[in-house]
């Protein structure tokens, strides 16, 4: 064995020690940086099924991690309008965000498009279209604008409802105050019906309703009847005008934290949480249009839809402007 002077054993010392303290220390900050709870934010009730779904997902991430990563969900707006938490998911400050198209196309031109009206035929035709390569592409284009797509969860068809008068022809609408979510894409729909399109944060629409503020509004059977809408406006019209999902996404910043196999975790739990969603919510919509029925709101269901579809023909002429969205509508409509 070679004989090292002291000089060479105190440097080999000094190279053991630093090498030890820095495995040590990586292996510390592997196990401390790996361990995270991450905030989810959702504007919806606590038994709501995209609520129920996020807490189903935090679930099965705790479980694939060993508990090393959990999901804290925020209902009923605790963090926010979902205008507000959009936002602060882009900024990092919020990890996911459960949020409906219409006003995350705020930011990600793709989500507009999903939003348009009349674009899907059926929920059956909605679903096919986002659970193939149309909407696996969808997802993936989230990055550039500060998120990552994980699912999208269903929304059901959005109709008109108002406490004014039933709603059975275009004409019906004209002058009514509706209140539309805060995107434009959704004003000029409204205008194009010929109602006067009044933009509000989701909480505020039962103050404007009960205080006559407004007319009446657009959305989904279990948004109408959980929200206590249905009290205030009593008359429903199925115009299904749109069909836009809710997506589920994660901050680009807290998904760079993830490593690559956290990542797959993540991805794998949150369209298993999509599933389970679907079958809250069909149940959900069921029970909601019962309990419409039940205290006395008038349900219009025979209309002719098609003078409503010709209504969006400058939305669809404006859109076409755009070769990317014209391409994007176009592929949609030919999924059978």
């Amino acid at each position: 064995m070679p004989v090292l002077s002291r000089a060479e054993l105190s440097r080999t010392g000094v190279v053991f020690v630093a090498l030890l303290l820095a495995a040590v220390s990586s292996s510390m900050r592997a196990t401390s940086a790996v361990a995270r709870e991450f905030r989810a934010a959702d504007t919806q009730a606590e038994d709501y099924p995209t609520v129920q779904a996020l807490r189903y997902m935090g679930a099965l991430i705790a479980e694939r991690t060993k508990g090393r990563h959990e999901i804290k969900v925020f209902h009923s707006r605790q963090l926010g309008e979902e205008k507000e938490t959009i936002e602060q998911t882009r900024a990092g400050a919020i990890d996911l965000n459960r949020t409906n198209v219409a006003l995350i196309g705020n930011f990600v031109p793709a989500m507009n498009v999903l939003a348009m009206p009349f674009l899907f035929r059926s929920i059956e035709h909605m679903q096919k279209v986002l659970d193939g390569p149309v909407g696996s592409e969808i997802l993936g284009s989230f990055e550039p604008y500060g998120f990552v797509g994980l699912a999208f969860y269903d929304s059901g068809a959005r109709s008109i409802y108002n406490g004014v008068r039933p709603v059975k022809t275009i004409a019906d609408l004209k002058g009514l105050r509706i209140r539309v979510q805060q995107s434009e894409l959704m004003s000029q729909m409204m205008r194009a019906l010929g109602a006067e399109p009044v933009e509000l944060p989701y909480g505020q629409v039962l103050t404007g309703l009960a205080n006559h503020l407004i007319d009446g509004a657009e959305n989904n059977w279990p948004s109408f009847v959980t929200t206590n809408h249905y009290k205030h406006a009593g008359h429903y019209t199925l115009t299904e005008h749109t069909m836009s999902p809710e997506v589920l996404v994660i901050s680009l910043k807290a998904w760079n934290s993830l490593s690559a196999e956290e990542q797959t975790i993540f991805k794998e739990a949150a369209q298993r949480s999509s599933r389970f969603m679907r079958e809250k919510w069909h149940d959900l919509e069921e029970q909601s249009q019962r309990k419409a029925q039940e205290a006395g709101v008038t349900i219009i269901r025979d209309i002719d839809r098609k003078p409503f579809e010709d209504a969006m023909a400058a939305i669809y002429a404006k859109a076409a402007r755009d070769p990317a969205a014209a391409a994007l509508i176009e592929r949609i409509r030919k999924v059978e």
